[in-house]
């Protein structure tokens, strides 16, 4: 994707972030069954609200699969249009919504990073790229732009030294994730991003090697949040308080119990779905790498989007109230309802 191509996408994704906002006034759930949730899944994962569902966690809450994305923007854009009742995204994507007066919130955290659950910028092994500056001319391949695959990449960039201008001619080409490392072994991209189980195949199967990772730059932190609408939260408190206590608990669970038995639970779940999706990966499964206990949302990892994001110029930082963004009340793991 050339540099011309990637602003011309971001222009149309922060047009299409507007449109969103601005459609919104009035706009109402489709539900007429508040203990019926409908979402988005993805394939070949159990989601954390899948496995509370599993566990019994959401008592008399139902949740509807719709059907599977494989991009946090489109997500929230879809429960933020009332397609579906909650998405979740890198939380630069919540900070850049919630700055077009998208009337969303924020509820718990569902994914991060951590020494198990990492997303790597990897080579093959005889690449001449070595640092950050043999970067500029390179193609690197992410899921999706403008989210956290190129804020880490900008931001490994920058700590580095590389002016904007140099940093415009790194160039984040979008690949779908199933596809990553193929390319990056057929001379296509130079870089490929990879984590989870597409990162742990790659490395099983070798002649790759690691540039850098998002924790190595910041170490564990959440990273993506779990949104609804702002009127299905005023009117189906408890719902969303019944969703984001199981989701919490699941998240609890997983981390305390056996790594074999989670993945036990994951493949029955996913068999039991009957979706044709491949179990086989689960086995590679280490975390879902939420930093804070049950998900619990903290200022800073939102702050730190709003920060990057404002540099960009994709929002004005004046303009978002972190706080006005997410809320910790229907988590029974915060302190309060407002930490």
């Amino acid at each position: 994707m050339t540099t011309i191509d990637r602003r011309r996408f971001l222009g149309l994704a922060t047009f299409g972030l507007t449109a969103v906002a601005g459609t919104l006034t009035g706009c109402g759930s489709a539900s007429g069954n508040t203990g019926t949730i409908r979402y988005q899944g993805w394939a070949g994962q159990v989601t954390p609200p899948e496995l509370a569902a599993d566990l019994g966690y959401l008592g008399d809450v139902t949740l509807e699969w719709v059907g599977n994305t494989i991009s946090g923007p489109q997500d929230i854009q879809s429960a933020a249009t009332g397609q579906v009742d909650f998405g979740g995204a890198f939380n630069g994507a919540v900070v850049k919504l919630a700055a077009r007066r998208a009337p969303i919130t924020a509820v718990i955290g569902y994914y991060g990073v951590d020494e198990d659950e990492a997303s790597g910028y990897y080579v093959l092994e005889d690449s001449p790229i070595t640092g950050p500056r043999d970067l500029m001319g390179a193609k690197v391949g992410m899921n999706t732009l403008g989210a956290h695959s190129e804020a880490m990449l900008d931001i490994y960039l920058e700590r580095h030294g590389l002016s904007q201008a140099e940093r415009a001619r790194v160039e984040p080409t979008v690949i779908p994730p199933v596809s990553t490392e193929q390319a990056l072994r057929r001379g296509q991209i130079e870089v490929a991003v990879l984590s989870g189980v597409l990162r742990e195949k790659a490395l099983e199967r070798g002649g790759i090697r690691k540039l850098f990772s998002d924790h190595e730059l910041l170490g564990d932190f959440t990273a993506g949040t779990y949104v609804f609408r702002d009127d299905f939260l005023a009117r189906n408190p408890e719902t969303v308080r019944t969703f984001v206590t199981g989701v919490a608990k699941a998240i609890e669970w997983s981390r305390k119990t056996p790594h074999e038995e989670v993945v036990e639970r994951f493949t029955r779940i996913i068999t039991d779905r009957k979706r044709n999706e491949d179990i086989e990966p689960l086995r590679y499964w280490r975390s879902y790498g939420v930093a804070g206990t049950g998900g619990v949302i903290k200022d800073e990892e939102l702050r730190l989007w709003a920060d990057w994001l404002s540099e960009r110029g994709d929002i004005d930082k004046s303009t978002v109230d972190i706080r006005g963004i997410y809320t910790n009340e229907f988590n029974p793991y915060a302190k309060d309802s407002r930490s």
